[in-house]
């Protein structure tokens, strides 16, 4: 089932330059995807768009069939959007009151927002963390925090933008953690990242983006000889696609 497609959508910045060209890709139910990159390759201006929160030049999205402008507030409930910088989402005076902050803006009922915040905690082992303030959490723990808000949203799908930059080791196997478990609860999962290394070995689809194009679509295996051709790292001489993951 297709749940987020793009029919050749394509975005110039106000300066001429293309931030994306052309791009038609769909994303279905249950589908764990890594966009692959380097820095100006145009994945996160795609992202943008697949969240409604850039409009195009050209061209259109649709979740489920609809136009995103058609319903704007049900997309941005359904889609959810992990920034590279967690701070950014991080709103609330405690971790707790962070997580119910979606909720409580849809208009749910307290006990509703509540049962929302207590799951979205528990899923991502962040219950302790409740009572904490947001800000004075470790970089790993923060984007936690962040996503169990874009949780708490129920979302269909979550993107992911650079979800492991500036985190060390115990910090990626965390968020690397956390999006296994919602890929497993049958969630879309789309990692935005120019180091596929610490995650591929976990993708059903690898898709690399050059110059504001898709230049590869398909199963993991099929397209990881390629990405170093668009200045991606990939594998070393006798790995396996298996070992690329930072999961021991």
């Amino acid at each position: 089932m297709t749940l987020l497609a793009t029919e050749q959508l394509c975005h110039t910045f106000t300066d001429g330059t293309d931030g994306i060209r052309g791009v038609s890709v769909s994303f279905s139910k249950n589908e764990f995807v890594v966009i692959a990159g380097k820095n100006g390759s145009g994945k996160t201006v795609l992202m943008l768009h697949l969240n409604g929160l850039l409009k195009p030049t050209s061209g259109t999205v649709r979740y489920r069939g609809a136009a995103l402008e058609k319903n704007l507030q049900l997309v941005r409930q359904k889609v959810g959007l992990v920034f590279q910088e967690p701070a950014q989402q991080l709103l609330g005076q405690t971790v707790e009151d962070d997580v119910a902050f979606g909720p409580e803006n849809l208009g749910l009922s307290l006990n509703e927002v509540s049962d929302r915040t207590c799951v979205a905690l528990k899923n991502l082992g962040i219950a302790h963390l409740a009572e904490r303030q947001p800000h004075f959490l470790s970089g790993g723990e923060k984007r936690k925090v962040a996503l169990a808000g874009v949780m708490a949203m129920a979302p269909e799908i979550v993107i992911l933008d650079e979800p492991f930059a500036g985190l060390d080791l115990p910090g990626v196997s965390m968020i690397l953690d956390a999006m296994i478990l919602l890929y497993k609860q049958g969630h879309t999962i789309i990692v935005i990242t120019h180091d596929i290394r610490k995650v591929v070995a976990h993708a059903t689809r690898l898709l690399v983006m050059d110059d504001g194009s898709i230049v590869a679509d398909g199963n993991p295996a099929a397209v990881i000889d390629q990405v170093e051709e668009f200045g991606i790292r990939g594998m070393a001489p006798g790995e396996k696609i298996g070992d690329m993951t930072w999961l021991r």
